[in-house]
């Protein structure tokens, strides 16, 4: 796989007249099928949006609402953390490494809260206000948190949801399971002690172009060390990619939208065609980090100045070129690449930050028929456990100015 403005708030006083509740979208429409099904069920998941849907026919305020839905968004996602990373319960027999209940359960908790119709007032202005804070919250975006302490170095790391599902619906993403894996971890590398926070987005253009991106990092990278944003790539191999592309490729997102155009940032006169990642990519590609080859990839599409139609070049971008793909692709992976090195860029910071693409996490031998395969295997286990284990390698060797300690 290879966003400006934030909703602002509804006075109380500009209140709307209330809004009936609004139909599933295509993402929360996949539920009804029987492998997210499974999936909850199995992870003990399949909880979360009946219990939630209580809550919410207690709630006698908008007011009551917000609180409601900034904790429970908040415990979803300490519970899928806790869940990766071994803590409490399991819930049932889906390895715990798995990032999809995370997934399947928030859209349970979006559905019901997209359908609600308290006895109060409620605007679709406020609704979506609700659903962003939900979206927000149950993907790590609003409590990355460091603390004040000194001596040790911050990472920020983020990840993706699953896609391509109507393809295969029971596709994962390792960069989300690598986000679960990581947060509020701890790493040695050889300049000393890390912590690593993470987030995790959705792959929905429109909440690209809304700025959600742009209002999750631009509070954090002051204060990170380094950064990388993750997705799933090539099978077989990890690339650090090396030029990011200002152009939307137009493949189908989540919500089965297309969208070919430049990537809209704010300020677009100052816009640039080719963003860098500042990672060491050198030192990355020579260290030992894990089972998978790991690639400088420095190949892009572009239009060359004066020229008339998209050619390939492996050596980056040429002088006055427009972007048609960056080494990430044209879908959102490059684009949170391009995003977050832009941000690195106009907030004036000299911070190591790029883009990882993990290999695909494929499903094992004999399970790769979606009609009739299982939802795991040890295969699938084992490759998800790899790559996770390898990108924590090379956040460590990022953040280290000599090979990591053993």
């Amino acid at each position: 796989m290879t966003l400006g403005t934030a909703l602002a708030p509804v006075s109380a006083q500009a209140q709307a007249p209330a809004a009936t509740g609004a139909p599933p979208t295509v993402e929360e429409l996949r539920l009804d099928q029987a492998v997210p099904r499974e999936i909850l069920r199995r992870s003990g998941f399949d909880d979360v949006a009946a219990r939630f849907a209580d809550e919410l026919d207690g709630v006698r305020s908008y007011r009551q609402a917000e609180r409601l839905v900034a904790r429970e968004g908040a415990a979803l996602w300490r519970r899928a953390v806790d869940r990766v990373q071994g803590r409490g319960p399991a819930g049932g027999d889906l390895s715990r490494g798995d990032d999809r209940p995370l997934y399947w359960a928030r859209l349970g908790m979006t559905r019901e809260l997209r359908s609600w119709e308290p006895g109060f007032g409620l605007s679709a202005a406020r609704r979506t206000a609700l659903l962003d804070r939900l979206e927000r919250g149950s993907r790590g975006q609003d409590s990355i948190a460091y603390g004040s302490g000194t001596g040790y170095k911050r990472i920020l790391l983020t990840g993706f949801d699953p896609f391509t599902l109507d393809r295969d619906i029971r596709i994962s993403n390792p960069s989300g399971a690598t986000a679960l894996a990581l947060d509020g971890t701890w790493i040695r590398t050889a300049a000393g002690p890390a912590r690593i926070e993470t987030a995790v987005f959705p792959v929905r253009w429109d909440d690209f172009a809304a700025g959600t991106v742009e209002r999750t990092l631009r509070p954090v990278l002051p204060r990170v060390d380094l950064f990388t944003t993750v997705s799933q790539g090539r099978v077989g191999r990890i690339d650090i990619e090396r030029f990011n592309g200002a152009w939307r490729g137009g493949f189908p997102d989540n919500e089965n939208v297309s969208r070919t155009e430049t990537v809209p940032v704010s300020d677009p006169s100052s816009q640039p065609q080719w963003t860098t990642t500042s990672l060491p990519y050198a030192a990355i590609v020579a260290a030992s980090t894990g089972p998978f080859p790991v690639y400088d990839h420095t190949s892009v599409t572009e239009i060359p100045a004066g020229g008339t139609g998209p050619v390939v070049r492996d050596a980056g971008p040429s002088a006055g070129s427009v972007a048609r793909a960056g080494g990430g692709g044209d879908y959102l992976s490059n684009e949170i690449a391009y995003r977050a090195t832009l941000l690195r860029d106009r907030l004036g910071l000299s911070i190591p930050g790029g883009h990882v693409h993990t290999p695909v996490l494929l499903f094992g031998a004999g399970n790769q028929d979606p009609s009739t395969g299982s939802v795991t295997d040890p295969g699938f286990e084992r490759n998800r456990g790899e790559i996770v284990d390898q990108v924590r390698s090379i956040v460590a060797t990022a953040a280290s100015p000599t090979p990591p300690l053993p």
